[in-house]
């Protein structure tokens, strides 16, 4: 709610002295001491708004530098300290998030497509971009999370849900320029519906009279995970380490993988047809010693007693692949918290 829209700064002001004024005969002047007085009256007024409106910022969430600041320290620690085995998400993440929140005018919105295997960390990063920004993190008013199998759950409401989503993003960019909108389970969208935000993602001053350049929208997908792992192979296989895999290793790859995917809500989109798509960020399957990781931050996550004998055990109940190799875990750090339980939980 923006108090100065809603009541108008000055409204109290005019109103007292629009009173003072047409009170008594039309031709008598206002004496000194009631102008005096009137003045007065109207500071006294315009600072208790001007309380009142600190007030109401301090405990209301708003759409101002007070409840959305981008910390790029607080991301770049959580990057290093809590996601594991994701070098070229990391470097990608930080440096496409810092250099958008850092352009006062930027061309377009920032649009990130996080794509992997379950359990990789693309919804942990989405998080930690959240929480960045945003002093309220994932429960700020301003992150808008949609997940395909539970807001566009119908293929034959295809065009209505066309027009929600439009009408949705325009109304909260209208409320908050600086919004976040997190859309889940793109492999699972209805190809062609995602289409109808095209125009928002593009390079547009203003549509209809709003400004979406300083949104982001982040996109996360399990397809193009089997040509994420398939370099992942080639990469072990060949005895290189994981390390020397940059995004250009990938991206070509991902991004036609995920474009030409017939089940995914990418298939022949305008959205990569038109480069509208920043940065194809990929997730790496996770090998043993990241999930051992995962183990222990999430020790550390409950205030447990750090046990790598647990942590190791932990890890080895998961499934990992090629069978006879056992090289990457087949749900990354997806299900530690069951099997964690199982461990320390009498």
């Amino acid at each position: 709610m923006n108090l100065r829209a809603r009541h108008g700064r000055g409204s109290p002001l005019l109103l007292l002295l629009l009173v003072l004024f047409t009170s008594g005969t039309r031709t008598e002047a206002l004496e000194p001491i009631s102008t005096t007085i009137a003045v007065g009256m109207a500071a006294a007024l315009t600072g208790f708004l001007a309380t009142y409106q600190n007030i109401f910022y301090y405990f209301h969430e708003c759409c101002r530098p007070e409840w959305i600041s981008f910390n790029k320290t607080a991301l770049k620690t959580d990057l290093e300290q809590k996601l594991f085995g994701q070098h070229v998400a990391s470097r990608i993440v930080l440096k496409a998030v810092n250099g958008f929140m850092s352009n006062e005018s930027p061309k377009k919105p920032l649009v990130l497509s996080l794509h992997g295997w379950t359990g990789t960390g693309k919804n942990f990063v989405s998080q930690m971009i959240a929480e960045s920004i945003f002093k309220e993190g994932m429960d700020s008013s301003f992150v808008h999370v949609f997940t395909s199998t539970l807001h566009f759950p119908h293929p034959i409401q295809i065009d209505t849900y066309k027009s929600e989503l439009q009408q949705w993003i325009k109304g909260n960019v209208s409320s908050c320029e600086r919004s976040l909108f997190i859309f889940d389970e793109m492999d699972k969208m209805h190809p062609g519906l995602i289409d109808c935000i095209k125009p928002y993602l593009d390079y547009y001053d203003k549509l209809d009279g709003v400004s979406y350049r300083k949104a982001i929208f982040i996109f996360l997908s399990n397809s193009g995970g089997e040509s994420i792992v398939q370099t992942a192979l080639d990469f072990w296989r060949a005895g290189r380490d994981r390390s020397e895999i940059q995004l250009k290793d990938l991206e070509t790859s991902l991004s036609l993988s995920v474009f030409n995917n017939k089940e995914s809500g990418f298939f022949r989109t305008s959205l990569i047809d038109r480069n509208l798509v920043d940065f194809f960020v990929p997730f790496l399957p996770l090998e043993f010693k990241h999930v051992v990781q995962c183990v222990m931050a999430e020790m550390k996550a409950r205030n447990l007693d750090l046990d790598q004998d647990v942590a190791d055990q932990v890890a080895k109940d998961l499934v990992y692949f090629p069978k006879v190799d056992r090289v990457f875990s087949a749900k990354g750090c997806k299900t530690i918290d069951s099997k964690l339980d199982y461990y320390t939980k009498d």
